[in-house]
């Protein structure tokens, strides 16, 4: 497994566009928090990261199907998926060696940004950041973007498009991350019943935790819904 994972981390490196997927990630997220007016850290007067979690599960809704598009789409297109099936590796150890090829890159991605905590800490005149729901936010991102790497795997099993599989895979975290949210404000959902609806989004998990609350069933729904799309992931290869 842990070979299949040191290549897929090699594939993505192996030429630009994984390092220029990683520097506009950080760069982008270098403007939006600390340079355009209105979402700079520094114009909200107290020391806070509640706008930079807000804003980066939509940033890492683009990068993670960057980063996994190519997993198996490539696979397909170019034929190293039959020398792959010779290997002395199940489907379950390819699928969980590429998904945790592709977490290492996203964990790499994030890394940087504790940057942002530390500088509000050291700016911050009094009092400094919230510890406990930083810590418990960055816990949050990071099984969001689990999740978004489970989904862009499954996308990239369908299709030897990289096109397609980006544009799947973005859709269906789009959908995950704030459709439930958007079909709960419905006429039809009233009078408390949008609570539950809402209940099946990441959005609703993701900020449960970012409030520094490690609840055993925002846990179970992440990892219920990794296993979902590593299982579909494994079927297709199967199939294959």
């Amino acid at each position: 497994m842990w070979m299949i994972c040191k290549k897929e981390w090699n594939q993505f490196f192996s030429n630009l566009t994984g390092y220029i997927a990683l520097i506009v990630f950080l760069l982008l997220n270098g403007l939006i928090f600390f340079v355009f007016p209105n979402t700079s850290l520094l114009d909200f007067g107290y020391a806070s990261l509640e706008g930079f979690f807000g804003l980066a599960p939509w940033v890492l809704l683009f990068l993670i199907p960057t980063i996994t598009m190519r997993s198996f789409a490539d696979e397909y297109k170019t034929g190293t998926f039959e020398l792959l099936k010779t290997l002395p590796v199940t489907p379950s150890q390819i699928v969980w060696g590429k998904f945790f090829g592709a977490l290492l890159i996203v964990l790499l991605a994030l890394i940087p940004t504790t940057v942002y905590a530390f500088s509000l800490q050291r700016l911050s005149a009094q009092g400094g950041i919230d510890a406990g729901a930083s810590t418990g936010s960055y816990i949050g991102l990071f099984l969001l973007g689990s999740v978004f790497t489970a989904v862009g795997l499954c996308a990239s099993s369908f299709t030897n498009n990289t096109v397609v599989a980006f544009i799947a895979g973005a859709f269906v975290c789009l959908l995950l991350y704030t459709g439930f949210k958007a079909l709960g404000s419905l006429p039809v959902f009233a009078h408390g019943n949008d609570y539950y609806v809402e209940m099946l989004g990441i959005d609703f998990h993701y900020k449960s935790i970012s409030k520094g609350v490690i609840d055993i069933r925002d846990l179970v729904y992440f990892f219920a819904l990794i296993i979902f799309f590593v299982a579909i992931t494994k079927r297709n290869l199967q199939k294959k």
